[in-house]
Protein backbone atom coordinates (compact mmCIF):
# COMPACT_ATOMS: atom_id res chain seq x y z
CA UNK A 1 0.00 0.00 0.00
CA UNK A 2 1.46 3.38 -0.97
CA UNK A 3 1.91 6.33 1.45
CA UNK A 4 -0.84 8.14 0.04
CA UNK A 5 -3.00 5.24 0.31
CA UNK A 6 -2.33 5.29 3.75
CA UNK A 7 -2.93 8.84 4.89
CA UNK A 8 -6.08 8.84 2.26
CA UNK A 9 -7.42 5.65 4.49
CA UNK A 10 -6.18 7.22 8.38
CA UNK A 11 -8.12 10.87 7.11
CA UNK A 12 -11.41 8.92 5.96
CA UNK A 13 -11.46 7.24 9.54
CA UNK A 14 -10.42 10.53 11.22
CA UNK A 15 -13.79 12.05 8.71
CA UNK A 16 -15.90 9.73 10.57
CA UNK A 17 -15.06 10.81 14.45
CA UNK A 18 -17.60 13.64 14.25
CA UNK A 19 -20.34 10.95 13.93
CA UNK A 20 -19.23 9.75 16.73
CA UNK A 21 -19.51 12.94 18.89
CA UNK A 22 -22.77 13.45 17.23
CA UNK A 23 -24.33 10.02 18.53
CA UNK A 24 -22.70 11.14 22.06
CA UNK A 25 -24.47 14.49 22.07
CA UNK A 26 -27.46 13.03 21.30
CA UNK A 27 -27.22 10.53 23.83
CA UNK A 28 -25.81 12.95 26.61
CA UNK A 29 -28.91 15.41 25.48
CA UNK A 30 -31.91 12.26 25.54
CA UNK A 31 -30.31 11.35 29.25
CA UNK A 32 -29.97 14.40 30.53
CA UNK A 33 -33.11 16.01 29.69
CA UNK A 34 -35.62 12.21 30.02
CA UNK A 35 -36.31 13.77 33.96
CA UNK A 36 -37.73 16.45 32.67
CA UNK A 37 -37.90 20.08 35.10
CA UNK A 38 -37.64 19.48 38.76
CA UNK A 39 -40.85 20.18 40.50
CA UNK A 40 -40.64 22.58 42.20
CA UNK A 41 -39.23 23.08 45.78
CA UNK A 42 -40.26 23.80 48.96
CA UNK A 43 -36.60 24.57 49.60
CA UNK A 44 -36.64 28.14 49.34
CA UNK A 45 -33.65 29.77 51.29
CA UNK A 46 -33.19 33.61 50.67
CA UNK A 47 -30.61 34.40 47.87
CA UNK A 48 -29.01 38.00 46.36
CA UNK A 49 -29.10 38.12 42.54
CA UNK A 50 -25.79 39.96 41.49
CA UNK A 51 -26.47 41.64 38.19
CA UNK A 52 -22.67 44.06 37.10
CA UNK A 53 -23.66 46.28 34.50
CA UNK A 54 -21.47 48.31 31.61
CA UNK A 55 -23.65 49.88 28.88
CA UNK A 56 -27.27 48.93 27.87
CA UNK A 57 -27.83 45.82 26.69
CA UNK A 58 -31.25 45.48 24.00
CA UNK A 59 -34.37 45.19 25.84
CA UNK A 60 -32.57 45.71 29.04
CA UNK A 61 -35.81 46.78 30.79
CA UNK A 62 -37.73 43.45 30.47
CA UNK A 63 -34.05 41.44 31.19
CA UNK A 64 -33.68 42.98 34.49
CA UNK A 65 -37.39 42.63 35.26
CA UNK A 66 -37.63 39.29 34.31
CA UNK A 67 -35.54 38.32 37.57
CA UNK A 68 -38.36 40.69 39.44
CA UNK A 69 -41.32 39.07 39.02
CA UNK A 70 -39.99 35.61 39.92
CA UNK A 71 -42.63 33.83 42.03
CA UNK A 72 -40.20 33.22 44.88
CA UNK A 73 -40.17 34.31 48.97
CA UNK A 74 -37.32 36.28 49.68
CA UNK A 75 -34.57 37.45 47.16
CA UNK A 76 -32.73 40.68 46.67
CA UNK A 77 -31.23 42.00 43.35
CA UNK A 78 -27.64 43.98 43.43
CA UNK A 79 -27.41 46.14 39.99
CA UNK A 80 -23.62 47.15 40.26
CA UNK A 81 -22.28 50.14 37.11
CA UNK A 82 -19.17 51.86 37.20
CA UNK A 83 -19.96 55.46 37.57
CA UNK A 84 -22.76 57.84 37.81
CA UNK A 85 -22.72 58.11 33.53
CA UNK A 86 -23.91 54.47 33.00
CA UNK A 87 -26.96 54.80 30.57
CA UNK A 88 -28.22 51.64 32.42
CA UNK A 89 -28.90 53.55 35.21
CA UNK A 90 -32.00 55.41 33.99
CA UNK A 91 -33.76 51.78 33.49
CA UNK A 92 -32.29 50.10 36.63
CA UNK A 93 -33.93 53.18 38.84
CA UNK A 94 -37.32 52.38 36.01
CA UNK A 95 -37.13 49.30 37.76
CA UNK A 96 -36.66 49.93 41.54
CA UNK A 97 -39.79 52.21 40.77
CA UNK A 98 -42.12 49.74 39.17
CA UNK A 99 -41.13 46.83 41.69
CA UNK A 100 -41.62 48.41 45.36
CA UNK A 101 -42.10 45.01 46.58
CA UNK A 102 -38.82 43.73 46.09
CA UNK A 103 -35.53 44.25 47.23
CA UNK A 104 -33.36 46.41 44.87
CA UNK A 105 -30.34 47.94 44.87
CA UNK A 106 -28.15 50.09 42.80
CA UNK A 107 -24.37 50.59 43.98
CA UNK A 108 -22.37 53.06 41.96
CA UNK A 109 -18.37 52.22 41.51
CA UNK A 110 -16.48 49.13 42.68
CA UNK A 111 -12.87 49.47 43.71
CA UNK A 112 -9.88 48.42 40.84
CA UNK A 113 -9.24 45.46 42.71
CA UNK A 114 -7.86 43.79 39.32
CA UNK A 115 -8.32 44.18 35.54
CA UNK A 116 -11.59 42.68 35.25
CA UNK A 117 -14.55 45.27 35.29
CA UNK A 118 -16.80 43.18 36.11
CA UNK A 119 -15.16 40.70 38.67
CA UNK A 120 -14.31 44.01 40.67
CA UNK A 121 -18.31 44.75 40.63
CA UNK A 122 -18.84 41.33 41.86
CA UNK A 123 -16.45 41.94 44.79
CA UNK A 124 -18.33 44.95 45.70
CA UNK A 125 -21.57 43.12 45.31
CA UNK A 126 -20.60 39.77 47.26
CA UNK A 127 -19.29 42.09 50.64
CA UNK A 128 -22.82 43.65 50.64
CA UNK A 129 -25.12 41.41 49.93
CA UNK A 130 -27.29 40.04 52.70
CA UNK A 131 -28.18 36.34 51.78
CA UNK A 132 -25.51 33.37 51.80
CA UNK A 133 -26.68 32.17 48.43
CA UNK A 134 -25.81 34.07 45.42
CA UNK A 135 -26.57 34.45 42.11
CA UNK A 136 -24.08 35.96 39.50
CA UNK A 137 -25.81 36.71 35.88
CA UNK A 138 -24.78 38.64 33.01
CA UNK A 139 -27.20 41.83 32.25
CA UNK A 140 -28.25 40.26 29.11
CA UNK A 141 -29.86 37.48 30.87
CA UNK A 142 -33.40 37.06 30.85
CA UNK A 143 -35.15 34.33 33.10
CA UNK A 144 -38.65 32.58 33.29
CA UNK A 145 -40.98 31.62 36.44
CA UNK A 146 -39.41 28.99 38.17
CA UNK A 147 -35.84 30.11 38.05
CA UNK A 148 -34.59 30.90 41.34
CA UNK A 149 -36.33 27.71 42.60
CA UNK A 150 -34.53 25.55 40.01
CA UNK A 151 -31.47 27.00 40.41
CA UNK A 152 -31.62 27.01 44.15
CA UNK A 153 -32.90 23.38 44.51
CA UNK A 154 -29.56 21.63 44.36
CA UNK A 155 -28.22 23.48 47.37
CA UNK A 156 -30.34 21.06 49.55
CA UNK A 157 -27.58 18.59 48.90
CA UNK A 158 -24.35 19.92 51.00
CA UNK A 159 -22.00 17.91 48.42
CA UNK A 160 -23.08 20.49 46.04
CA UNK A 161 -20.89 23.63 45.67
CA UNK A 162 -22.35 25.44 42.55
CA UNK A 163 -25.14 25.54 40.05
CA UNK A 164 -25.11 26.98 35.94
CA UNK A 165 -27.25 27.03 33.47
CA UNK A 166 -27.32 26.51 29.62
CA UNK A 167 -28.89 29.24 27.41
CA UNK A 168 -30.84 29.72 24.33
CA UNK A 169 -30.43 32.90 21.63
CA UNK A 170 -32.90 35.90 21.59
CA UNK A 171 -32.50 37.93 18.84
CA UNK A 172 -33.85 40.43 16.60
CA UNK A 173 -34.16 38.28 13.47
CA UNK A 174 -30.85 39.44 11.50
CA UNK A 175 -28.91 36.94 9.66
CA UNK A 176 -25.50 37.54 11.83
CA UNK A 177 -27.56 37.56 15.45
CA UNK A 178 -29.52 34.51 14.66
CA UNK A 179 -26.38 32.97 12.96
CA UNK A 180 -24.37 33.60 16.72
CA UNK A 181 -27.47 32.44 18.45
CA UNK A 182 -27.76 29.16 16.78
CA UNK A 183 -24.56 27.82 18.32
CA UNK A 184 -25.86 28.65 21.65
CA UNK A 185 -28.35 25.51 21.43
CA UNK A 186 -26.60 23.52 18.62
CA UNK A 187 -23.20 23.71 19.42
CA UNK A 188 -22.16 24.73 22.47
CA UNK A 189 -25.13 22.94 24.78
CA UNK A 190 -24.23 19.88 23.02
CA UNK A 191 -20.72 20.33 23.93
CA UNK A 192 -21.47 20.38 27.57
CA UNK A 193 -23.86 18.12 27.82
CA UNK A 194 -21.03 15.67 26.45
CA UNK A 195 -18.62 16.70 29.20
CA UNK A 196 -21.82 16.61 31.53
CA UNK A 197 -21.80 12.79 30.26
CA UNK A 198 -17.82 12.14 30.68
CA UNK A 199 -17.64 13.28 33.89
CA UNK A 200 -20.32 11.48 35.73
CA UNK A 201 -23.62 13.78 35.94
CA UNK A 202 -21.07 17.00 37.17
CA UNK A 203 -18.75 19.43 35.89
CA UNK A 204 -15.89 21.33 36.70
CA UNK A 205 -16.74 24.79 34.80
CA UNK A 206 -19.47 27.07 35.54
CA UNK A 207 -21.14 29.22 32.45
CA UNK A 208 -21.17 32.76 32.40
CA UNK A 209 -24.88 33.47 32.13
CA UNK A 210 -25.78 31.93 35.57
CA UNK A 211 -23.25 31.03 38.11
CA UNK A 212 -24.85 30.16 41.92
CA UNK A 213 -22.57 29.63 44.37
CA UNK A 214 -22.92 30.13 48.64
CA UNK A 215 -20.63 33.12 50.77
CA UNK A 216 -18.80 29.92 52.15
CA UNK A 217 -17.67 28.46 49.21
CA UNK A 218 -16.27 31.27 47.92
CA UNK A 219 -15.04 31.83 51.00
CA UNK A 220 -13.43 28.13 50.34
CA UNK A 221 -11.75 29.71 47.36
CA UNK A 222 -10.84 33.38 48.17
CA UNK A 223 -13.73 34.76 47.17
CA UNK A 224 -14.19 37.04 44.02
CA UNK A 225 -11.51 38.64 44.63
CA UNK A 226 -8.81 35.49 43.52
CA UNK A 227 -10.67 35.80 40.34
CA UNK A 228 -10.24 39.70 39.17
CA UNK A 229 -7.70 39.24 36.75
CA UNK A 230 -8.66 36.03 34.80
CA UNK A 231 -10.41 36.27 31.50
CA UNK A 232 -12.70 33.25 32.56
CA UNK A 233 -13.55 33.96 35.71
CA UNK A 234 -16.63 31.41 34.83
CA UNK A 235 -14.60 28.68 34.21
CA UNK A 236 -12.09 29.78 37.17
CA UNK A 237 -15.36 30.03 39.81
CA UNK A 238 -16.60 26.68 38.76
CA UNK A 239 -12.93 24.72 38.74
CA UNK A 240 -12.07 26.01 41.84
CA UNK A 241 -14.88 24.82 44.00
CA UNK A 242 -14.98 21.13 41.87
CA UNK A 243 -11.50 21.34 43.10
CA UNK A 244 -12.32 21.21 46.62
CA UNK A 245 -14.45 17.98 46.16
CA UNK A 246 -17.64 19.96 45.95
CA UNK A 247 -20.46 18.97 42.72
CA UNK A 248 -21.07 21.60 40.18
CA UNK A 249 -24.64 20.79 38.79
CA UNK A 250 -25.90 21.88 35.53
CA UNK A 251 -30.08 22.98 35.89
CA UNK A 252 -32.17 21.56 33.63
CA UNK A 253 -33.90 25.62 33.38
CA UNK A 254 -32.38 27.14 30.49
CA UNK A 255 -32.14 30.96 30.30
CA UNK A 256 -31.76 33.43 27.30
CA UNK A 257 -29.08 35.43 25.82
CA UNK A 258 -30.85 38.52 24.65
CA UNK A 259 -28.45 39.44 21.38
CA UNK A 260 -27.98 42.90 19.72
CA UNK A 261 -28.35 43.47 16.71
CA UNK A 262 -25.21 42.69 15.10
CA UNK A 263 -23.15 43.11 12.35
CA UNK A 264 -21.24 40.00 10.49
CA UNK A 265 -17.92 41.34 11.66
CA UNK A 266 -18.94 41.68 15.44
CA UNK A 267 -20.49 37.99 15.71
CA UNK A 268 -17.46 36.83 14.35
CA UNK A 269 -14.76 38.57 17.01
CA UNK A 270 -17.51 37.41 19.51
CA UNK A 271 -17.14 33.87 18.71
CA UNK A 272 -13.44 34.26 18.42
CA UNK A 273 -13.60 35.76 22.03
CA UNK A 274 -15.37 32.90 23.16
CA UNK A 275 -12.72 30.05 21.14
CA UNK A 276 -10.06 32.34 23.04
CA UNK A 277 -11.72 31.90 26.42
CA UNK A 278 -12.01 27.73 25.89
CA UNK A 279 -8.58 27.67 24.68
CA UNK A 280 -6.73 30.17 27.58
CA UNK A 281 -8.88 27.77 30.12
CA UNK A 282 -9.19 24.44 28.51
CA UNK A 283 -6.44 23.85 25.42
CA UNK A 284 -6.57 20.25 24.91
CA UNK A 285 -10.52 20.78 25.23
CA UNK A 286 -9.99 23.39 22.40
CA UNK A 287 -7.67 21.60 20.29
CA UNK A 288 -10.44 18.75 20.77
CA UNK A 289 -13.05 21.00 18.46
CA UNK A 290 -11.58 19.92 15.88
CA UNK A 291 -13.63 16.58 16.26
CA UNK A 292 -16.96 18.20 16.48
CA UNK A 293 -16.27 20.33 13.21
CA UNK A 294 -18.51 18.01 11.23
CA UNK A 295 -18.79 19.95 8.23
CA UNK A 296 -15.08 20.34 7.29
CA UNK A 297 -14.69 16.65 7.87
CA UNK A 298 -17.47 15.69 5.60
CA UNK A 299 -16.07 17.66 2.92
CA UNK A 300 -12.71 16.07 3.53
CA UNK A 301 -14.28 12.99 3.21
CA UNK A 302 -16.00 13.30 0.37
CA UNK A 303 -13.10 14.00 -1.72
CA UNK A 304 -11.26 11.11 -0.95
CA UNK A 305 -14.16 9.31 -1.57
CA UNK A 306 -14.18 7.41 -5.62
CA UNK A 307 -17.89 6.30 -4.98
CA UNK A 308 -20.93 8.65 -5.30
CA UNK A 309 -22.67 6.02 -3.09
CA UNK A 310 -20.10 6.85 -0.15
CA UNK A 311 -20.46 10.79 -1.22
CA UNK A 312 -23.80 10.38 -0.91
CA UNK A 313 -24.20 8.26 2.53
CA UNK A 314 -21.50 10.42 3.96
CA UNK A 315 -23.02 13.54 2.95
CA UNK A 316 -26.71 12.06 4.25
CA UNK A 317 -25.25 10.94 7.54
CA UNK A 318 -23.62 14.12 8.50
CA UNK A 319 -26.83 16.44 7.99
CA UNK A 320 -29.19 13.73 9.42
CA UNK A 321 -26.45 13.62 12.69
CA UNK A 322 -26.34 16.96 12.85
CA UNK A 323 -30.15 18.30 12.59
CA UNK A 324 -30.74 15.51 15.49
CA UNK A 325 -28.02 17.18 17.55
CA UNK A 326 -29.49 20.41 16.93
CA UNK A 327 -32.99 19.14 17.57
CA UNK A 328 -32.12 16.72 20.68
CA UNK A 329 -30.43 19.37 23.02
CA UNK A 330 -31.82 22.57 21.27
CA UNK A 331 -35.47 21.96 20.95
CA UNK A 332 -36.63 19.03 22.55
CA UNK A 333 -34.50 19.69 25.19
CA UNK A 334 -34.01 23.37 25.64
CA UNK A 335 -37.64 24.67 23.91
CA UNK A 336 -35.54 26.66 21.69
CA UNK A 337 -37.44 27.93 18.41
CA UNK A 338 -35.04 29.42 16.89
CA UNK A 339 -33.51 25.92 16.28
CA UNK A 340 -36.61 24.85 14.91
CA UNK A 341 -37.24 27.48 12.72
CA UNK A 342 -33.49 27.76 11.29
CA UNK A 343 -32.23 24.15 10.93
CA UNK A 344 -31.54 25.14 7.49
CA UNK A 345 -29.11 27.54 8.52
CA UNK A 346 -27.16 24.48 10.22
CA UNK A 347 -24.10 23.97 7.53
CA UNK A 348 -23.44 27.74 7.50
CA UNK A 349 -23.25 27.52 11.04
CA UNK A 350 -20.76 24.95 10.92
CA UNK A 351 -18.70 26.45 8.27
CA UNK A 352 -18.83 29.62 10.21
CA UNK A 353 -17.63 28.04 13.31
CA UNK A 354 -14.45 26.52 11.40
CA UNK A 355 -13.39 29.31 10.25
CA UNK A 356 -13.67 31.14 14.48
CA UNK A 357 -11.92 28.10 15.74
CA UNK A 358 -8.88 28.66 12.90
CA UNK A 359 -8.81 32.18 13.40
CA UNK A 360 -8.69 31.44 17.84
CA UNK A 361 -5.33 29.81 17.04
CA UNK A 362 -3.35 33.29 16.06
CA UNK A 363 -2.43 35.50 18.95
CA UNK A 364 -5.44 38.04 19.54
CA UNK A 365 -6.26 41.14 21.47
CA UNK A 366 -9.48 40.49 23.63
CA UNK A 367 -12.18 43.22 23.39
CA UNK A 368 -14.21 43.39 25.93
CA UNK A 369 -16.72 46.29 25.69
CA UNK A 370 -15.12 49.43 25.27
CA UNK A 371 -11.48 48.07 26.63
CA UNK A 372 -8.75 45.75 25.25
CA UNK A 373 -6.75 43.33 26.89
CA UNK A 374 -4.09 40.48 26.07
CA UNK A 375 -4.01 37.22 27.80
CA UNK A 376 -0.99 36.08 29.28
CA UNK A 377 -1.18 33.29 32.02
CA UNK A 378 -5.13 32.79 31.62
CA UNK A 379 -5.17 36.27 33.16
CA UNK A 380 -6.23 39.98 31.80
CA UNK A 381 -3.22 42.21 30.50
CA UNK A 382 -4.86 45.75 30.06
CA UNK A 383 -4.36 47.43 26.66
CA UNK A 384 -3.42 51.02 27.05
CA UNK A 385 -5.53 52.92 24.28
CA UNK A 386 -2.81 54.79 21.92
CA UNK A 387 -2.62 58.57 22.04
CA UNK A 388 -4.36 60.35 19.31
Amino acid sequence: MSAWALVRDALLVLAVAPFAYYVVAIAAAAKFFRKGSAAPSDFTPPVSILKPIRGLDREAYENYASFCRQNYPEFEVLFCVSDESDPAIPVIRKVIQDFPQRQIRLLIGAEALGASDKVNKLCRMAREAKNDIVIVSDSDVRVEDGFLRSVVAPFQDPKVGGVTCLYRGLTDDSFAANLEALGNSADFAPGVLVAWLGSGGSLDFMLGAVMATTKKHLAEIGGFESLVDYFCDDYELGNRIAARGYRVELSRFPVDIVYPRETFAGAFRHQVRWNLSIRYSRPWGHLGLIFTQGLAWIVIGMVLLHSWVGVFAFGAAYLLLRVEVALSAGARGMHDPLVVRKQWLLPVRDAFAFVVWLASFFPQRIRWRDRQFRIRDKRLIPVAPRAS
